[in-house]
């Protein structure tokens, strides 16, 4: 795909990446010093969490249920396939319209959610061309395409396919948390954006945990009343998915309620 019709967080991460091996050059030549990046939220900082090359060992994430809510064709609501794969336009970044936009988008507060894939297989290499199906609730706890209410919405679901890095990026909301459930979004890993007809289809299908301090910091904002006592009741340690062990599964979150949040991780797939 030309750069110009690339998402805009997709550009500006490869400039970052551009400008950091010019700097590393730079440094290796004794030009300049090293210089400490320090925490925090910015975009940059998101981009320095994926880096080619750092790495030549990695654990494969852990295979989980698709769960009930899927909508990739591979269950049915009132006798009829459900398939969201074989929407028009379902490769998108910005994930929180129906499609079409018109049918109405999910409210809640902004959620940049970005995937690096490698694979487990070969030392951790970025798998590139590779496509995610990335889903989740709303922030009433509410699957779109399933939910009483919600059967004609399709929003909080769409396909990216991963860059020369590995890497995907999702426009979206933080979910809420419903009873029985540690917040969390689903994910299915196809070897190429054709393979993703079907989630019969997929190399992995897995499950992102959100962080409690993020999580409380959103449930104590304005639209996620019922989420809050919810996530009173649950732990990652009595969840259903995550009481096996959530490491490789917990994303890395910063952000507030104000400006938005990011969340980063980085996806083992046997390739």
């Amino acid at each position: 795909m030309d750069a110009p019709h690339l998402p805009e967080h997709l550009n500006r991460f490869a400039a970052i990446r551009q400008r950091r091996r010019a700097l590393t050059w730079l440094v290796g030549a004794g030009a300049l010093p090293l210089i400490g990046c320090g925490g925090g939220s910015s975009s940059e900082d998101t981009a320095d969490v994926f880096t080619s090359g750092s790495s030549t060992t990695c654990s494969t994430i852990p295979a989980e249920t698709a769960g009930p809510y899927p909508g990739d064709g591979t269950n049915s609501v009132s006798g009829s396939t459900v398939n969201a794969l074989a929407l028009s336009g379902i490769v998108r970044s910005d994930i929180r319209s129906s499609l079409p936009a018109s049918l109405g988008s999910a409210a809640g507060v902004p959620l940049t959610v970005t995937l690096q894939l490698l694979n487990a297989n070969a030392s951790c290499a970025s798998l590139a061309g590779y496509a995610v199906y990335l889903w989740h609730c709303d922030r009433d706890g509410n699957y779109s395409m399933y939910s009483s209410g919600l059967t004609g919405q399709n929003y909080l679901r769409g396909v990216q396919v991963s860059d020369s890095d590995g890497v995907v990026v999702f426009d979206t909301i933080f979910p809420g948390c419903y009873s029985g459930r540690w917040p969390h979004m689903h994910f299915e890993v196809f070897s190429s954006l054709a393979a993703a007809t079907s989630g019969n289809n997929d190399l992995r299908t897995s499950q992102l945990a959100l962080p409690e301090v993020a999580c409380r910091e959103v449930y104590a904002s304005s639209g996620y009343s019922a989420s809050l006592s919810n996530l009173n009741a649950i732990s990652l340690s009595t969840d259903n998915v995550f009481s096996d062990g959530s490491t490789l599964q917990l994303a890395t979150v910063s952000g507030s309620v104000a400006a938005g949040y990011t969340a980063t991780l980085t996806v083992g797939v046997p390739a």
